[in-house]
């Protein structure tokens, strides 16, 4: 039945109902505009995001004929109205930019809502390609005061973010209604996609200068005492930053970063390389694997001559030097030729594990048990 006079809504004290749509649910068109994404944290896997949600329905009674009032629209406080009360299930909080916004009813009865919200959700990043991660983001929103026989929603996402100087950026943005549900509700899905420029800096380009400065130390001659304090001051240098970066990747209890496997592998080779040095030059310090110096003839001729001093040729000196050179030297030589081909090797194995390898997280106890549903021991 049309409303006798609009304002008489101010002075009414029944609780509002929902509109009765005799046996077909009240149909609520909603838009939800995204105006913002920031601070998400891979490690705590929560983002936050600004959402400005503008629904609409029509309430036959709350119509109103020409002759009774020209106006073609009204606006009234939302608590005088039937509003779905919605609940966002992934929600750590949510603040709600106005606790009762006004509406605006249209003379067919046809009432619109707008209001504006900010809420940080949780968040299952896929993590496995990190820094290039891409992952999906879910807000579902419920009502809980209403039955799927008398309430249904028809959502429909909008990404309004014009900023893109972030780390995630939004690539893709969706509404959809679940397939099964309990309960009316819609869901919208943020598609974060990482830009990996910052973590590229801080993590990936150390990572390898340091590899690449421990293979030039590998070519400083085994007998430079500096050799050995180079290559432990580097390994020392990479466990702290090993250490960081730990601390700085987030942790999964399926498909972790493959980032930490690269770079466990690193402090691997570094310490087998420091470890050989120290081998190395520990033997050669005692002696050991030194080819025996046979008696030159020429040590003879420079004692003759020493009668008769004038110029001597350097021809026997480069001989001594020549045979002083030891099998551990030419064991060094072999091992950093080995060296360099294991890495070679290792990089090239995990560009194709980056590239081709999948893994997939394990589903959440809420799909391996469905509601209802009695759990498996």
């Amino acid at each position: 039945m049309p409303l006798a006079c609009p304002d008489s809504l101010l002075a009414t004290e029944v609780p509002p109902q929902i509109p009765d749509n005799g046996s077909e649910p009240l149909i609520v068109d909603v838009q939800v505009f995204v105006s913002n994404v920031f601070d998400v944290n891979i490690l705590q896997y929560t983002v936050c995001s600004v959402l400005l949600l503008r629904l609409s329905w029509f309430d036959p009674q709350l119509s109103w004929h020409e002759s009774t009032d020209s106006r073609n629209y009204i606006t009234l406080p939302s608590n005088l109205l039937w509003t779905p009360d919605l609940t966002i299930q992934e929600a750590l909080w949510v603040k709600w930019r106005e606790h009762n916004p006004r509406a605006r009813v249209s003379r067919k009865g046809l009432v619109e809502l707008y209001t504006a919200l900010t809420t940080k959700t949780n968040c299952d990043f896929e993590l496995l390609r990190f820094p290039s991660d891409k992952s999906d983001c879910n807000l579902s929103f419920y009502a809980f005061s209403n039955t799927v026989e008398e309430l249904k929603f028809h959502p429909k996402a909008v990404n309004e973010i014009v900023s893109v100087k972030r780390e995630y950026m939004v690539r893709g943005l969706k509404a959809q209604v679940p397939i099964k549900h309990l309960v009316p509700s819609f869901q919208v899905t943020l598609s974060l996609q990482n830009t990996a420029v910052k973590t590229t800096m801080a993590l990936v380009v150390p990572g390898v200068a340091i590899l690449l400065a421990d293979i030039c130390g590998s070519l400083l001659p085994l007998r430079v005492t500096e050799r050995i304090s180079y290559k432990v001051t580097l390994l020392l240098s990479y466990l702290v930053f090993h250490s960081s970066l730990v601390q700085a990747l987030p942790s999964s209890s399926s498909c972790n970063p493959l980032l930490l496997s690269y770079f466990t592998v690193l402090l691997i080779l570094l310490s087998l390389s420091t470890m050989e040095t120290v081998l190395m030059f520990g033997l050669l310090a005692r002696g050991y694997f030194c080819p025996k110096i046979r008696p030159n003839p020429a040590s003879r001729e420079e004692r003759l001559d020493t009668a008769n001093p004038g110029p001597r040729s350097e021809e026997p000196q480069r001989t001594v030097e020549g045979e002083r050179k030891t099998w551990v030297e030419a064991m060094d030589h072999i091992f950093l030729l080995i060296y360099v081909a294991i890495i070679g090797c290792s990089q090239l194995i995990f560009v194709m594990v980056w590239f081709w390898w999948e893994c997939k997280s394990d589903p959440p106890p809420s799909k391996t048990i469905p509601h209802g549903g009695k759990p498996r021991i």
